[in-house]
């Protein structure tokens, strides 16, 4: 069944369509009437690109791209939808996916890369380099392996098993069509551990140790319920995110005598109870998430320490920045009434990264006309190619994200979607969309021009952009209590 999809995939590369015009349009009603002068220029800035006309010309007939695209869907067929199954069966969280990163750095040896392990001081993260690389364009891939932490068994709900392999289609093929073809440019992967962790995100890390140092431009896949493009603009994938650890210290008793000590676990559970209390105050699209991580020792005795881990979410970081004031003042509410003392320590784990539609629609035209299914032709909000937006706000690059589950994210299902038909022949059709638009980046001045020109145009709007949401979310006025 693959193999016919791929026959008639190919086939399909030669048939040219126009795409709709992309306008830039960020996420909330707020936002866009707050910014609504930089998103006109930002819809400015992408009808001046014309990339209708870019992406008609790209997807038409080139037979160098046909024999790079059909590479991928090779590799994908014949070794790497079976490496991607047997990750997807050996789950690991992250910072320990030893056996994973162990089969996908030995894959990328036998491929002709030189493989620097412990990148950034990250145990499971890595930097593979193209040995015939030579001077050019350096197209990089983002792999992600590490699996969900669940309560009974940690498990792949995202489908990560299948990133490292289907970034490694696309580089192995593009890299050999480099070096056949003597082509300027080289492909450097990284291996990027622990998305689902936290903060500090192992792309922040990596990034702020110079690892995506030298890299023009990334490209990524993950597991979607649907074929998608994001809008230009700014966001994220998930939401701004703080994640914030409230310690509580309290002073231990005898539970029979529990008044003559402060119990450290009412005070998170109070931050609990004020947290629902606030919820009605806040936004509707903010979002906050939270686990006690320690409550206590034994019944019998008062704890006096418990903590508790906070995600906090909104669209943008200006209104999320009251969002977290909100709950912070809730933590401190909640150690006055129980008598108690908090710690406030605070990791910011995601802002906003800039979406490319230069490189957001090629990948879109290439995934459905590779039979990418349950497409969903409008492009949807703006959503850069990596959480953190770290390295998105200042390298181009796209998440390519077709229809490769039925069930909903995070959960069983899709696990068990990754192992069957619809799970690979997504699969199969990222690696090969992401093959065609790394070959376009490479092989293309023109091309490269328009995506460099669009990044750097939506990069020098963005503190506009934040400037203009700081004055779109007053805070009430709020005053003393006066007598009768």
């Amino acid at each position: 069944m693959r193999r016919a999809l791929g026959i008639a995939a190919a086939a399909v590369l030669t048939v040219t369509t126009a795409v709709p015009v992309v306008t830039a349009a960020q996420e909330t009603p707020t936002e866009r009437s707050a910014a609504a002068d930089v998103i006109r220029r930002m819809n400015e800035l992408e009808r001046s690109l014309a990339l209708p006309q870019l992406v008609a010309r790209l997807t038409g007939r080139d037979a160098r791209r046909d024999a790079v695209v059909a590479r991928a869907r090779d590799l994908m067929d014949r070794e790497l939808l079976a490496m991607a199954d047997d990750i997807t069966r050996h789950p690991e969280v992250g910072h320990k996916e030893e056996r994973s990163v162990k089969i996908l750095t030995d894959y990328l040896r036998a491929h002709d890369f030189d493989v620097e392990t412990g990148a950034a001081g990250l145990k499971t993260a890595f930097v593979a380099r193209y040995k015939k690389g030579t001077p050019g364009p350096n197209l990089g891939v983002i792999l992600e392996y590490d699996a969900l932490r669940g309560t009974t068994r940690d498990f792949h709900g995202d489908q990560h098993s299948a990133q490292g392999p289907v970034g490694m289609a696309a580089a192995v093929a593009v890299a050999e069509f480099l070096s056949s073809s003597k082509t300027p440019g080289t492909v450097t992967v990284y291996g990027t551990p622990a998305e689902e962790v936290g903060a500090p995100e192992a792309k922040t890390t990596m990034y702020e140790a110079g690892v995506f140092k030298g890299a023009d431009v990334l490209v990524r896949s993950h597991s979607s319920t649907g074929t998608q493009r994001s809008a230009a603009g700014f966001g994220s994938c998930c939401m701004n995110i703080d994640v914030v650890h409230y310690t509580f210290a309290g002073a231990p008793a005898h539970q029979l005598q529990a008044w003559e000590g402060r119990d450290a676990l009412l005070g998170v559970i109070e931050l609990f109870n004020h947290i629902d209390a606030l919820r009605k105050n806040v936004r509707p699209e903010a979002r906050i998430q939270g686990i006690i991580t320690e409550g206590g020792r034994a019944p019998n005795v008062v704890p006096d320490r418990a903590a508790a881990e906070v995600w906090i979410r909104y669209p943008d970081e200006v209104y999320l920045t009251q969002v977290r004031n909100r709950v912070n003042d809730a933590a401190r509410g909640a150690a006055l009434a129980t008598g108690t003392k908090v710690r406030i320590d605070v990791d910011s784990a995601a802002r906003d990264g800039i979406s490319v539609a230069a490189l957001n629609d090629v990948a879109f035209a290439y995934l459905k006309r590779l039979g990418a299914t349950k497409v969903e032709e409008e492009p949807g909000r703006p959503v850069p190619y990596e959480e953190t937006g770290t390295v998105a706000t200042q390298i181009p690059g796209v998440g390519v994200t077709s229809h490769s589950s039925n069930g909903g994210y995070h959960t069983f299902e899709m696990e068990a979607d990754a192992l069957g038909e619809v799970g690979h022949h997504g699969f199969l059709v990222d690696a090969q969309a992401m093959a065609a638009v790394l070959y376009h980046y490479a092989t293309d001045a023109q091309y490269r021009t328009v995506v460099k020109r669009e990044f750097d145009g939506l990069k020098g709007l963005y503190g506009e952009y934040l400037a203009a949401l700081r004055g779109a979310y007053p805070l009430p006025n709020v005053p003393e209590p006066t007598g009768n």
